[in-house]
């Protein structure tokens, strides 16, 4: 691959967005390979956590938009039948937000330097976030003229509350590391030489559990904003019902009766 390099260490899985001289924003080399990979990962039965970062410095500076200023806009890609064609790159480029929600695995995002625009909403879609004591986040669309997007509005409410995700998507404010932690966007914040191996220690602690168990909670948990009390318990009867019925629940009983560390197999 071009931008992405995919790596795996142990049952982590890497991901490294490399387009350092662009500060990795995305175009859309980076978006078919970004797509690949989290369709890879997600088929890969050795892989249990993964983990998305950036290289150089930098998580995502957002959309790739050299050379746009400077393009006149043509009136058939708003209005005639270029539209649908437009629609259809951008429905393809904001579905990596849904590959990551959906991926049936944790993903945790590794954030230095930039995090803004869509390279925001990338970070923010993970199930964890942990960032460097450098990391800058934005929701900076407005301030270029566009409209708040990759899932951000979906995302935001959800981790901030509605009141201020529109600040944040209204103002296009830059926060810090601490800003973000305090806010509730982020979930930790680390010293820059220290962020791989934070970010790494968290993974491997989470590729320790179950990889059913985990994929079926995550899935409850993503669902939960649009489910009823009722519809969340059945939705976690079924969850419990498989997994009560998986090798690895027999394995986490026996462990704990044994008083040692379960060593689960994914069956």
């Amino acid at each position: 691959m071009e931008t992405i390099v995919l790596e795996r260490e142990g049952p982590i899985s890497i991901l490294t967005m490399g387009r350092e001289g662009k500060r990795n924003a995305l175009n859309d080399v980076m978006t078919r390979e970004l797509s690949s990979s989290f369709a890879e990962v997600a088929q890969d039965r050795d892989c249990r956590v993964v983990i998305l970062t950036g290289a150089g410095g930098h998580f995502c500076s957002g959309a790739d938009l050299s050379g746009r200023g400077d393009r006149q806009e043509d009136p058939d890609l708003v209005e005639g039948p270029n539209m649908s064609e437009r629609m259809a790159h951008l429905r393809n480029t904001f579905s990596l937000v849904e590959a990551i929600i959906e991926l049936p695995k944790p993903i945790l995002a590794a954030v230095s330097g930039f995090a803004v625009g869509a390279g925001c909403n990338l970070a923010l879609a993970c199930d964890i976030t942990v960032a460097a004591e450098d990391a800058r986040f934005s929701e900076i669309f407005v301030r270029r003229g566009l409209a708040a997007d990759m899932g951000g509005t979906w995302i935001l409410p959800r981790l901030i509350g509605l009141h201020r995700a529109k600040e944040l998507a209204f103002t296009g404010d830059v926060l810090n590391a601490a800003e973000a932690l305090d806010m509730g966007l982020i979930n930790r914040v680390v010293p820059p030489a220290l962020l791989m191996s934070e970010a790494m220690a968290l993974a491997g602690k989470i590729a320790r559990n179950a990889p059913l168990a985990l994929r079926l909670t995550k899935e409850g948990l993503n669902q939960s904003g649009g489910m009823s009390i009722r519809d969340a318990v059945d939705h976690e009867v079924m969850a419990q019902t498989i997994c009560g019925s998986s090798q690895d629940a027999q394995e986490g009983i026996r462990a704990f009766l044994e008083k040692r560390e379960a060593q689960f197999s994914g069956s």
